[in-house]
């Protein structure tokens, strides 16, 4: 079990990678993983735009990178630390890779699996069930958020509705 001093400074990790998403013009979600043991497995930051890929979402390529590092595709007993709660298909490949733990920043009310009832972490029906922990330095993350979509429809209002 970590100490909430341990998940502020992993979520800190995942805040930085949110924050190099941003200058990016990607969404700021940042993402780690972290072994058992407490090493830094993975960082990941979302990268949709810049290739084009619906399923370059932080946590899906921190997974995978973890996966790598591991040589495993079994993350059991890791931790993986996201800045925005997970959508379902995020929450699905926690599932599906046997994280031990989610803790996230920001709830994500319109998108976030779990603010939705997407409660695949707790399901029964599924092989794996992991724990979650929300809304660790929920303003810092939520923050990024809101000031990147500010800008955003800003940027629309001003060019793009000419």
């Amino acid at each position: 079990m970590r100490t909430v001093k341990e998940h502020l400074w992993f979520m800190g990790i995942a805040l930085e990678e949110a924050e190099k998403a941003y200058s990016e013009g990607e969404v700021p979600v940042g993402a780690v993983v972290v072994s058992p043991s407490g090493e830094l497995l993975s960082q990941a930051r979302n990268q949709k735009e810049s290739n084009f890929n619906p399923c370059g979402h932080a946590e899906i390529l921190a997974l995978k990178s973890a996966g790598g590092e591991l040589q495993n595709w079994r993350l059991e007993q890791c931790t993986i630390y996201a800045t925005l709660e997970p959508c379902p298909m995020c929450l699905g490949a926690m599932v599906h890779s046997r994280v031990g733990q989610l803790v996230f920043g920001a709830y994500d009310t319109k998108g976030g699996a779990l603010s939705l009832n997407y409660n695949l972490h707790s399901d029964g029906k599924l092989n794996h069930r992991f724990s979650v922990i929300g809304g660790i330095r929920h303003f810092q993350c939520s923050r990024l958020l809101s000031q990147f979509f500010r800008e955003q429809r800003q940027n629309y209002q001003k060019f793009g509705n000419s």
